[in-house]
C-alpha cells in the first residue's frame, strides 16, 4: 500500500471520526443512539471500511461503545465516569488557562472578539444546538490558542464526552455553560493574570457539574414472593 493510499485513508477515517463527534456534540445524535455502518456510508458518501476504522478509533476515545450482536452505540456514560471526566476537564483547562500568554490572547483578538459575538448571540436566542455549540466552542478555542497540541487534542475528546454526560444527567433544558464567566475568564487573561483565570476556570467547571444530576441509578429493591403470591 503506497504512502499516498494511506494518507488518504486516515484523512478519510478522520473525517468520519469529526463528522460524528460533531453530531455528538451538539447533541444531535443523543446517548444511547445505534450507529448503523449502513446509513453512515450514505450520509456521508464513504468507504465501508473508513467507517468501520471510524467506530474502532471513537471507541477507543470512549465516545461509541460497541456491542456484540449490537454494533455501536453513541456511549452512556455512568455518573462515576461523569465525575471523572470533569476531574480530568479541570486538570486540562487549568493547564491550558495557565499556559495562554497576553501575547496569545493579542495574536488572537479578532477570533475571540468573534466568538464572543457569536456567543452573546446564540445564548440570547433559543435554539439550544446553536448554544450548546458555541458554550463548547469558547473551551475548545483556548485549547487550540494555548498552543499545546495535546492538551487540546485531550480536551477534544473530553469534550464530547461531557456533551454525552450534559444529555444525560442535566437536571434541566437550558445549556448550563455561562457567558458571564467566560468574559471574565477572558478579561483576565488579556492582563496575564492566571490565578484569576483559574480560579474562575475551576469554578465554571464546578458549577457545570453541579448542575448536573449525578446519582447512579439504584437497582429496585422488590419483594418478589409478595409480588409472584400476588399473582
Amino acid at each position: 500500500m503506497g504512502s499516498n493510499t494511506v494518507t488518504n485513508k486516515q484523512t478519510e477515517v478522520q473525517r468520519i471520526v469529526d463528522a460524528l463527534s460533531k453530531a455528538i456534540a451538539q447533541h444531535r445524535l443523543r446517548p444511547g443512539t445505534r450507529l448503523i455502518e449502513a446509513q453512515i456510508v450514505d450520509a456521508l458518501k464513504a468507504n465501508r471500511n473508513h467507517v468501520q476504522s471510524a467506530l474502532q478509533r471513537l471507541a477507543l476515545q470512549r465516545i461509541v461503545t460497541i456491542e456484540p450482536n449490537r454494533g455501536a452505540l453513541v456511549s452512556q456514560p455512568t455518573a462515576k465516569e461523569a465525575r471523572d471526566v470533569f476531574a480530568a476537564r479541570r486538570a486540562i483547562e487549568a493547564a491550558i488557562v495557565e499556559s495562554i500568554t497576553p501575547d496569545a490572547m493579542r495574536q488572537n483578538r479578532q477570533r475571540i472578539a468573534n466568538h464572543m459575538r457569536n456567543e452573546r448571540k446564540a445564548t440570547s436566542a433559543s435554539d439550544r444546538r446553536d448554544i450548546v455549540r458555541e458554550l463548547s466552542e469558547f473551551h475548545l478555542m483556548l485549547g487550540e490558542i494555548c498552543g499545546n497540541a495535546v492538551l487540546a487534542e485531550i480536551l477534544g475528546n473530553l469534550m464530547v464526552r461531557s456533551s454525552l454526560i450534559v444529555a444525560l444527567y442535566q437536571r434541566n433544558d437550558h445549556p448550563a455553560c455561562a457567558s458571564d464567566e467566560h468574559e471574565q475568564i477572558i478579561t483576565a487573561l488579556e492582563h496575564g493574570d492566571h490565578r484569576v483565570a483559574i480560579k474562575v476556570m475551576l469554578e465554571h467547571l464546578d458549577e457545570l457539574e453541579a448542575q448536573l444530576a449525578l446519582e447512579e441509578l439504584a437497582e429496585p429493591e422488590v419483594d418478589l414472593k409478595q409480588i409472584l403470591g400476588d399473582l
